[in-house]
């Protein structure tokens, strides 16, 4: 049973790639989320990614108290293939098509394997579109911010630890040196935190160098033994194995998904491991770029948003603590009553969502899927 108010799923016209546009709720206002160029075994696989993103999403403005509802794009990019720059330019063509026929249900920003330069591309054809260049009005790379607001949880989680938000001489293991992951890591270095650094790639080791960090491989890192873990890169790395074998405190940072599954959040406190919800960590980029180009707000006014994430996960901690709750049902909680709150109409009844599935059209045949 789907909990969404829309998905969209189409083969594009010019790229003939899986184009999946899921819209999670629209409860706060019109959802936004980022568009995910990736590749996945199968399309079935997008989906899922389409799915539990988007509700991220919601669960993300609504913990923020922003009038945004969440929504996610996925291009399925079958496993092996490379985009060249003529077959990327109609993949996000057909993207924008796709998004522009929700008659503004949904807008996109960047996410892995995009950025505002194909923002830009997208907002030829559509107006649902934000992280476009600065030099076309736009907010830009949302990557500073996301690790501003990172930067602004890891400080609330400090001060509960060791009663200071300074992170001097603390000990971070940065996994994932990407946009978000690398400025994150220049923000700690430059607070005097004592780093240790991976990435897939091995020639990021550069960055490792040019912080002074200690450079660990991808799997060893985890049981690094520091104060904070900080995911930066893909999903699902905390798991019940992973758990077991971690010896930090908190972990807290900016990848979403970190949760392989629900339940290891529990895992994590009863291992006395303090959690901030990776939606909650996350959120600068989005509350900037939202912020100012969707909402219209002061560049101040925007970036006093990222920074009131330090309140946000201060109040969550609060309130676990208080409740004897995980900071994940904290956070749950909070959002579905801000959610329910928003809903007027909430005992009408909700018309099936309808969903285009794959077949052999451009455009595929329709089911109605109880919500």
């Amino acid at each position: 049973m789907l909990d969404h108010e829309q998905v969209a799923i189409h083969t594009g016209r010019r790229s003939r790639l899986a184009v999946i546009v899921a819209v999670h709720s629209t409860a706060l206002g019109p959802a936004a989320g980022g568009l995910r160029l990736w590749h996945y075994p199968d399309w079935r696989d997008g989906l899922t990614d389409a799915l539990r993103l988007s509700a991220a999403m919601t669960s993300k403005f609504a913990v923020a108290g922003l009038p945004s509802g969440g929504g996610k794009t996925v291009v399925v990019l079958p496993e092996g293939i490379k985009l060249d720059a003529g077959r990327r330019r109609d993949v996000l063509r057909d993207v924008a098509d796709v998004i522009d026929s929700l008659g503004g249900a949904y807008a996109t920003g960047p996410d892995v394997g995009t950025g505002p330069d194909d923002m830009a591309l997208i907002g030829e054809t559509t107006p649902h579109v934000f992280c476009r260049p600065a030099r076309l009005g736009g907010s830009g790379d949302s990557s500073p911010h996301t690790a501003q607001g990172t930067l602004a949880a890891l400080r609330a989680v400090s001060r509960r630890l060791y009663g200071t938000a300074s992170l001097a001489d603390r000990s971070l293991a940065v996994v994932g040196l990407g946009r978000v992951g690398a400025h994150l890591a220049r923000l700690l270095a430059a607070e005097g935190a004592a780093l240790t650094v991976t990435d897939i790639d091995p020639d990021k080791r550069s960055t490792a160098d040019e912080l002074n960090a200690v450079w660990r491989s991808p799997d060893e890192i985890l049981a690094a033994n520091v104060d904070i873990l900080v995911p930066a890169a893909l999903g699902s790395v905390l798991t019940r194995q992973t758990v077991a074998e971690l010896r930090c405190r908190t972990v807290v940072g900016p990848a979403n998904n970190q949760l392989a599954t629900p339940d290891v959040a529990d895992l994590l406190h009863h291992r006395g491991i303090i959690w901030v919800p990776d939606y909650v960590a996350s959120a600068g980029g989005v509350i900037n770029a939202i912020s100012t180009e969707l909402h219209h707000v002061s560049a101040d006014e925007a970036h006093a948003r990222v920074r009131a994430i330090e309140d946000t996960v201060d109040d969550l901690l609060d309130t676990a603590q208080r409740c004897g709750q995980t900071p994940a049902q904290a956070a749950g909680e909070l959002a579905m009553r801000r959610l329910r709150a928003a809903s007027d109409g909430a005992n009408s009844p909700t018309p099936p969502l309808r969903a285009a599935v794959p077949g052999d059209g451009e455009n595929m045949a329709l089911l109605d899927a109880d919500r």
